[in-house]
This record gives C-alpha cells, structure tokens and sequence, in this order.
C-alpha cells in the first residue's frame, strides 16, 4: 500500500474536529485513506442503493443504526443527511464522523450551510510525483505523464488506456447525469478532448465553443462540471492589481496528465515525443504537482502564471505572504541560460517581493547558481522546503 503524503496532516488534526470531510477525483484514494487512518470506525458507503435510500428517508435511524462515530463514504449521494450530522456534532461531544465525496461544488455548498466551522475539508488528489517515487524510482518524466497519477493504475497494475477508457465511460454515463441534465454525451466527450488539447493555454470560450459547436454559454457550463469533478483547474493570472487578476482569463490545466495524455490519443512514448504538446504536458505535470503540495501539506500559498503586454511570460508565480517564487518550467533534458532570461526581467519588475527564482527542467542536474535553483522533478517538494525556511 502507498504512504499518502497527506496521511500525517489528518493523524495530527483529527482529535481536533469532530468532522473530517476528505473530497477528491473518483479513484484518487478517499476510501482507501480513510479506511486505513480510521480503521477503528465503523464503515458505510453511500453509493450502495439499499443503504442510500435508507439514509435519504430515514435519517435519524440511519445514524441511531451506524453510530456517530462513523465513516460514511460518497456523502453527496445523500446530502440532507448533513443537517443531521450537524445536530449530532452540536449536541454529542463525542461524536466523530469522517465523510468522503467526489462532487466539491455541490459538496462545498452542503457543507457551507451546515458544517461551516465544525469541521476540517481536505482534497486528496490522485498520487503526487513523491509518493509513487517512493516505491517506483527510475520512473522517467515521460512515464509519468502517460501513466498519470491514479492509484489503480499503480496498485493493481492496470494498463492506463485500460483504465482511463473505464474512467471517462464511467464519468459520462453516471457521473455526469448527476451533475447536470446533459444529454448529448457524444458531444460532451468531444468537449473533453478538444478542452486537452488547450492544456496550457489562455481560457478562450468562444474559440472552444466554435470547435465543439455549442454556445459560449453552454461551455461555460460544461467547464464548470469539469471543475466540480476534478477533472480541470484553471491557473489565474497574477497582476499587482487584484481586480485585474479577477477579470484577465486563466490558463486551464488537468488535475491528472494521463488522463489528458488519454483523451489527446497519446498512448506511447514515441507518440508523446512527437507530439506538439509534449512542453505542455510536462508544464501541467509540474503545475498539478504544486496543487498536490498544497493540499497535501495544508500550505497556505496561491498559484499563479505571469504574462505582461511585452510578452514577458513566467509559467508559474508561487505567491506565500508578501514574497512570490517565479518558476520557468522546461521539458528539456539540458539546460539552457537562455530558460533564465524571463526570470531576469521580471526580477527588474517585483525586485522587492521575488524570492528564489527558480528552473524546474526535465534533466538531472539541482543546482543552486547566483540566486537561482535549478531543479528537476524529483526535487519540487524540497523547493518548497526551501521557500518556507
């Protein structure tokens, strides 16, 4: 069994909550996590019919029959059952309830009316680059991106088409009726191929729209139930200006490479060496690796990209406090002075707040040279390390 990175956070915090809420991708972990951290508790999953119904009628006797000290898996499939949980938590100290979901916008909203405050939400995203180093070492980048992240595709040994085939059928055909009434799945599924092939791009809704043909309106829609399923994350720009940063349009980005890698028809390496994307999909592998961070450790920082109207573009801004960390990323297995020539020019631009520019590239040397690291992949959470000392 892998070491989740984000197992001794819960072990530290958990007498402090009475609630513990762990959302997450389908198969990024939850159930397994959960399980192993509070084998002690008693287990129920939600996504079985009988006990589902039982929750959404009966309630009270629901917990009466499981306790209250309980995990309760896929909380979303019956979420008036948290009113309940919170009466419980108000009125019995010793109560103690681990809940998982999958569906963080409907999740979230749940959550917000009625166990704001009581309770600590984590995200668990599938495998961060750390733990699957732990068992698998020589795993080279271009690995990585085609394998993606997913724990069965590392537990059981599952082929990644094999798996991600399941995954996106599962998706469209239960999933994503839950999530909204969308009925022409054919289409949709285009959507998800064509939004793959924007990995790193400027959000354009009207430019995807007109390759999917549907509304700009419906795209919106569908970018968000994307969103709310772990699929996507969009990386906002940073200005100095704070409503700037609200209005200029993100850069978007999957929370799993290979399943971008699936969806853009990339199977093998020689494929993946060929193709126009592969600087992309190395970006976004380094990107989704620093939100594994955050969730992971609980850091209280904010990503973001920079791109001014010189066309001086820095892919990754780490913003902590006052400071903020730029970071070029290069899928080149050397290393060139000229991947610094950004970094050098928007030093002259945030010269008080910049701290530890940075090159994460797809070689093997680490080096620290005239205030600047150069790492490799293997190295991005020691930089993390290094931010916060």
């Amino acid at each position: 069994m892998f070491k989740r990175d984000i197992e001794d956070i819960i072990k530290k915090l958990k007498s402090k909550y009475q609630v513990i809420i762990i959302t997450g991708p389908r198969q990024s972990g939850k159930t397994t996590l959960a399980k192993k951290i509070f084998s002690y508790l008693n287990y129920v999953n939600l996504e079985e019919i009988d006990i589902r119904n039982y929750a959404i009628q009966d309630p009270r006797g629901f917990l009466k029959d499981y306790g209250t000290k309980v995990v309760i898996d896929e909380i979303q499939r019956a979420p008036q059952l948290l009113s309940y949980i919170q009466v419980e938590v108000d009125n019995n100290k010793k109560s103690f309830f681990v809940l998982t979901g999958s569906n963080q916008f409907e999740m979230m909203s749940n959550i917000s009316q009625s166990l704001a405050g009581r309770c600590l939400v984590l995200k668990l995203l599938p495998f961060s680059i750390n733990e699957v180093q732990r068992k698998y070492s020589n795993l080279d980048s271009d690995t990585l991106i085609l394998k993606g992240f997913y724990p069965k595709i590392y537990d059981k040994k599952i082929n990644p088409s094999v798996f991600y085939s399941s995954y996106i059928s599962t998706y469209l055909e239960r999933d994503l009726r839950l999530l909204t009434n969308v009925k022409d799945l054919y289409t949709f599924e285009k959507f998800l191929k064509i939004s793959a092939g924007r990995i790193g791009s400027i959000l354009n809704l009207d430019s995807i729209a007109n390759d999917v043909g549907v509304s700009h309106t419906t795209i919106k829609s569908w970018l968000n139930i994307l969103q709310a399923s772990y699929i996507i994350f969009f990386l906002p720009p940073y200005h100095k200006n704070l409503s700037k940063r609200l209005i200029k349009s993100p850069k978007i980005y999957f929370y799993d490479v290979g399943l971008c890698c699936y969806l853009l028809g990339i199977s093998d390496k020689r494929q993946l060496f060929r193709d126009p994307l592969r600087g992309a999909l190395f970006e976004n592998l380094v990107i989704s690796e620093f939100m594994k961070i955050k969730y992971n450790y609980l850091k209280n920082f904010n990503l973001f990209f920079y791109r001014d109207s010189n066309g001086t573009e820095i892919d990754l801004f780490i913003q902590y406090g006052l400071k903020i960390t730029p970071i070029e990323i290069k899928s080149s297995k050397t290393f060139n002075e000229d991947f610094t020539k950004n970094l050098e020019k928007t030093h002259k631009i945030f010269k008080e707040i910049y701290s530890m520019p940075t090159v994460i590239y797809d070689g093997n040397i680490q080096q620290k040279r005239n205030n600047l690291m150069v790492i490799n992949l293997s190295n991005i959470s020691h930089l993390l390390k290094e931010i916060y000392n």
